[in-house]
């Protein structure tokens, strides 16, 4: 067993916690028909990080809270009302970056149902380095 000391001394390069499919309910759509009920959504979301620390000390301080964070932009999303999932994607990384301390991940929005023929629509971003 290794001493707690060198534990995660010799942690691979990119360090992750993932959001799969995190559930959206927002007023979101261009169209009247599409803003007369919340819709659903779906959020992908690879944010990188540093767990040494939280290997090191075992604290949830230490690394990204993904509870709080899924908490947070589920309030955004049902808080306000968009046009674009662009806007809404804008408002998402504003949140991440400003309260978070996220700087680099990877985020798809979904949007089943919006095109006919579609499993879903949606756009994604990732500011992370290669």
């Amino acid at each position: 067993m290794k001493p707690v000391d060198t534990i995660g001394a010799s942690l691979p390069q990119r360090q992750s916690v993932v959001i799969q499919a995190l559930e959206l309910d927002c007023v979101i759509g261009v169209y009247d028909f599409e803003r007369r009920f919340e819709q659903r959504l779906f959020l992908d979301l690879v944010m990188n990080t540093d767990f040494s620390a939280a290997v090191q000390s075992d604290a949830l301080d230490q690394t990204l809270n993904y509870a709080a964070i899924c908490e947070r932009l589920q309030c955004i999303a049902r808080e306000s009302s968009y046009a674009l999932l662009e806007r809404l994607m804008g408002a998402f990384m504003t949140c991440l970056q400003d309260e978070f301390g996220v700087a680099h991940f990877y985020m798809r929005i979904r949007k089943p149902g919006a095109v006919a023929g579609t499993d879903f629509v949606g756009i994604e971003i990732d500011t992370r380095p290669a």
